[in-house]
């Protein structure tokens, strides 16, 4: 019974040895990456269209001209056509369009309703983060 019993305090031994040595290699091997830049990757055309920040003053249509009408209006005023007008451009948009497109509505003074912001939002975030 107590070899048993020492038996198994030295393999837990071990393993806790083993466990250390390990991991304390894989710290000493971990870079940190720093950015100099938060806002930025180092892939500033990439950057320039995933920033969701006007750059100028030009407004880009992504042929949504039609929504124009929506300018000013608040979400919770538009009507089911409205909103089904707004979620087919979305879903028109490929994924890189859409940090633009939203530049775009913002300009253009256009609120999206909150599942359709979630979501581009969402978007957005996923691409900055493959950056």
């Amino acid at each position: 019974m107590w070899v048993l019993i020492i038996i198994l305090i030295s393999v837990g031994l071990v393993l806790m040895t083993v466990t250390y040595f390990s991991r304390k290699g894989k710290r000493e091997e971990a870079t940190v990456q720093v950015r100099e830049n938060s806002e930025c990757c180092g892939a500033h055309a990439l950057c320039e269209r995933e920033n969701l920040l006007n750059m100028n003053n030009e407004i880009e249509y992504y042929d949504d001209e039609e929504l124009d009408a929506l300018s000013g209006k608040s979400p919770n005023q538009f009507s089911d056509k409205e909103i089904e007008l707004l979620s087919e451009v979305f879903y028109s948009l490929q994924e890189s369009d859409v940090a633009g497109w939203l530049r775009s509505l913002q300009m253009r003074q256009i609120e999206l309703p909150l599942f359709l912001r979630e979501e581009a939002l969402m978007i957005v975030g996923e691409r900055r983060n493959a950056c």
